[in-house]
C-alpha cells in the first residue's frame, strides 16, 4: 500500500511539473513573438511576415526600429490615418506575397544590415535595411527615411545589373555636335519691316 502511495505521488508530482513546463513554453512562446526583432535580420523579416500575415499590429510594431515606429507615427498624423492602418502590411510590398518570400544576400556592417526579399507582387528584388537595436535586428524604415541608414554594401540584385550593363553597353557615347547637318557658319536673317507699314 505504501508503494502504491507513493507511485501515485510521484505521478501527481511528475504531471503537475509537465503541466507547469507546458504552460511555461506556451508563455516564452508568446512573449517571443510579441518581444520582436531576431537574431539575424533574415529571421527579422520572417517574424514580420508571420506578424503581417497574423494581423497582428503589436507583433508588425515590435519587429520595427525606434525611428520606424516614430515614421509611422508622422505617416498617421499626415495622412490622418489610423496607426494600425500604417503597419498593417510591415512597410514593405514582399509581405503581399502568399508565403514567405525568398530572402537573399544578407549583408551585415556594423549596427546596420540588409537582405534581399522576392517582391511577388512587383517581380523584382526589393532591398530591405535592418538596425541591430537592443540586441535585436528590426526592419529600418525610419532610418532609411531620415537618411541615418549605412548601407552595408549594394545587393545582388544591384550587383548583376551593374555587371549585365558593363557587359553588354555597347553604346558609343555621343559627343555634341557629332552627326549634325549644321552649318556653324551662317548669318542669321532678320525680317524686315512691310513697307507698307507706318
Amino acid at each position: 500500500m505504501k508503494s502504491n502511495m507513493s507511485l501515485s505521488f510521484l505521478q501527481r508530482t511528475f504531471g503537475l511539473f509537465l503541466l507547469l513546463a507546458m504552460v511555461g513554453s506556451m508563455l516564452a512562446c508568446g512573449q517571443s513573438a510579441l518581444q520582436g526583432g531576431g537574431a539575424t535580420p533574415s529571421d527579422a523579416y520572417k517574424k514580420l511576415y508571420e506578424a503581417v500575415k497574423s494581423k497582428n499590429t503589436e507583433a508588425i510594431k515590435s519587429n520595427m526600429s525606434k525611428k520606424t515606429h516614430e515614421f509611422a507615427e508622422m505617416v498617421s498624423a499626415k495622412n490622418n490615418t489610423p496607426i494600425e492602418k500604417v503597419f498593417e502590411n510591415g512597410f514593405t510590398a514582399t509581405t503581399f506575397a502568399n508565403s514567405l518570400p525568398e530572402i537573399r544576400d544578407e549583408r551585415i556592417k556594423e549596427q546596420y544590415a540588409a537582405i534581399e526579399v522576392w517582391n511577388e507582387r512587383d517581380k523584382k528584388w526589393e532591398d530591405l535595411g535592418f538596425v541591430n537595436e537592443d540586441g535585436s535586428w528590426k526592419l529600418a524604415v525610419g532610418e532609411m527615411f531620415s537618411g541615418t541608414f549605412k548601407s552595408p554594401g549594394k545587393g545582388r540584385d544591384q550587383r548583376e545589373k551593374e555587371a549585365a550593363n558593363a557587359v553588354g553597353n555597347t553604346l558609343i557615347p555621343a559627343f555634341p555636335g557629332m552627326n549634325t547637318n549644321v552649318n556653324m557658319n551662317v548669318t542669321p536673317v532678320v525680317p524686315r519691316p512691310a513697307a507698307n507699314a507706318k
